[in-house]
């Protein structure tokens, strides 16, 4: 059996010893871009994107290794363990296959087939299937015994028949077997609950809908499952071949009768075997891998999913900044308004308002008069107009008032205002901007965004940034933990001003948290700005490994320090002095000068 690290190695095209650097290092608490940036000795040079898919790697095949042992020790308790059933769960390689070598061994509730079992007519099924030429009815005979609730004939042959079902559908080979044939070769097909029609009106695409398993697009699957959830479709899955051959019996049935060796050869068992085959199929086998494959589905398209959603929202985050000139927010409206919100250029709101020039209202000239106002006494040439309702209206609106007014020389720019109303209503918000009304804090964050959308987009739960496909629909711990990873690689990738940051945004700092992030606020309150890196140190609870995870990625501009600026780690300041003073140099020539450096 191959150890983690190498599974993990193998799968991402590394050195084992890459693979166990890292995650020695993670297991000492180091964060993947503490890592990535101030660990590339010691990795190999493993890049960010290595780093996060060998953190999650590593995560996932833990979980494989504690559920293996659980499956050998319970089955090691029952006495039932042999050599060759260990070896089998020690080289099986997922949690699917560990779980269908474990299902004849797990804990069951009483069944049929328990019920049978107890009553004695485990020897009479599997008399019937090593021997067909002998007559069920016959076999069964001695078999009966109303004390032991077999009453006759009949009553002992179904007995026999959930046993023997059992023992057909619990063979881990077979069910691979199946399972893999119907993902290669099976089709999702989509029907319209009767009396559906109009309320699934959007589902219509689907109402006779049929597609091969591995050919689904991840949105439309979660558009299935959305459509299946709320009651408007109806699903199931079939074999191809079942599809296309007029043949009674299915594909996947003639799977489980070659596999046992049960076959139609006119004997007077045949027909009863035939018959617990596909019973085997259509009340055990066939719901329980429709489940399967279907969870295989949706785990396919959420991988593909949470990738567009995290593409999407790293290109979000990571949009070109304004910069630190003052910005009027506009969050536009038809009924309820335009909410304005002026902020100068370090975010602080100078004036907020409410214009309405849309229907009803139709007061066009007044607003924009009042943005020219504001626009003059504020300085303001960047007008940031939220992509919600009545966006264009709004945007039209500033275009018209360029034209009037070139002299203003101002500009307006589309802002994604997804997530501002989650925003506004936050603790964090209330917090934040106190003194202005919900509905005025998102034009505030609009503004803001435009200024530094990283800044800003982080004091919001990504999720509700809503740059993905069914994003409410995908399994919330998967979604959470990648979108967690863009925005963490994001902040640390770019580095934070301590002396401006937020507390959300010093949160995501490689090595902080939400009470470490408070408590560096806190002390800037009472003490006033970090002179340099040192003094991070006299932040309550901010440890010595705390310092050495978040030091490099927090700047101090115009500090003590000018090292403290820049993205070196204080361990390494004596090798950049000894470098500045051997080249005569200053910091700026040096930083990014590859010639030198090399």
């Amino acid at each position: 059996m191959k150890t983690i690290n190498q599974r993990i190695a193998e799968k991402l095209d590394v050195r084992e010893a890459q693979v166990t650097a890292a995650v020695q290092l993670f297991d000492e608490g180091a964060t993947v871009p503490f890592v990535a940036r101030y660990r590339k000795e010691v990795t190999g040079g493993l890049t960010d994107t290595h780093l996060r898919l060998l953190h999650e790697q590593l995560g996932q095949l833990r979980e494989l290794d504690e559920r293996r042992e659980v499956v050998l020790r319970t089955i090691q308790e029952q006495g039932k363990l042999t050599p060759e059933l260990e070896a089998s769960i020690l080289e099986a390689e997922t949690r699917t296959r560990i779980e269908d070598i474990y299902l004849p061994y797990r804990p069951k509730r009483t069944t049929k087939a328990s019920v049978a079992r107890d009553a004695g007519l485990e020897p009479l099924a599997m008399a019937l299937l090593k021997d067909p030429t002998q007559s069920p009815e016959q076999l069964a005979v001695s078999f009966v015994d109303a004390g032991k609730g077999i009453a006759d004939v009949a009553a002992a042959l179904e007995g026999a028949r959930h046993i023997l079902s059992d023992v057909l559908s619990e063979d881990a080979t077979l069910v691979g077997r199946i399972r893999e044939s119907l993902w290669d070769e099976g089709v999702y097909q989509s029907r319209v609950v009767k009396g559906k029609e109009v309320e699934g009106e959007k589902f219509a695409d689907y109402f006779d809908f049929a597609q091969p398993m591995k050919q689904l697009p991840s949105h439309r699957v979660l558009a299935l499952l959305r459509g299946k959830a709320l009651g408007i479709l109806r699903l199931g899955l079939e074999h191809t071949r079942d599809l296309t051959s007029e043949v009674k019996k299915s594909f996947c049935e003639s799977l489980i009768s070659s596999h046992f060796s049960i076959r139609d050869q006119g004997r007077p068992g045949d027909p009863w075997l035939q018959e617990t085959v596909r019973h085997t199929w259509r009340k055990k086998l066939k719901p329980h891998l429709d489940t399967d494959l279907t969870k295989r589905l949706v785990e396919k398209a959420e991988i593909e999913a949470v990738r567009v959603f995290s593409s999407n929202l790293r290109d979000l985050l990571l949009s070109p900044p304004a910069g630190m000139v003052p910005v009027m927010g506009l969050d536009p409206g038809l009924r309820t308004g335009v909410k304005a919100a002026v902020v100068d250029e370090t975010g602080k709101i100078r004036k907020t308002g409410t214009l309405y020039p849309h229907p009803p209202h139709n007061r066009w000239q007044a607003a924009k008069k009042e943005i020219a106002t504001l626009a003059e006494k504020y300085g303001v040439q960047l007008v940031a107009i939220g992509n919600g309702t009545a966006s264009r209206e709004t945007s039209r609106l500033v275009t018209e008032l360029k034209s009037d007014r070139p002299e203003l020389k101002i500009t307006g720019v589309v802002v994604s205002e997804a997530g501002a109303s989650v925003y506004s209503a936050s603790e964090y918000a209330s917090k934040e901007l106190p003194e202005l009304d919900v509905s005025l804090r998102g034009a505030a964050s609009i503004a803001r965004r435009l200024q530094d959308p990283l800044a800003e987009l982080v004091k919001i739960d990504p999720k509700s940034i809503g740059v993905g496909q069914y994003q409410h629909d995908l399994a919330a711990q998967h979604l959470a933990r990648s979108l967690d990873g863009v925005v963490e690689d994001a902040v640390n990738g770019v580095g934070v001003d301590v002396n401006t940051a937020s507390a959300p945004l010093l949160e995501r700092v490689s090595g902080l948290n939400a009470t470490l992030a408070e408590n560096i606020v806190a002390w800037r309150n009472k003490n006033g700005p970090f002179p340099n890196r040192n003094m991070l140190n006299k932040v309550p609870r901010l440890g010595a490994r705390t310092f050495e995870l978040a030091a490099g990625f927090l700047r101090i501009q115009n500090g003590d320090t000018p090292l403290d600026g820049s993205a070196v780690h204080p361990e390494s300041y004596p090798v950049v002095e000894r470098i500045l003073k051997k080249t005569g140099m200053n910091l700026p020539q040096l930083i990014g000068n590859r010639d030198v450096l090399r």
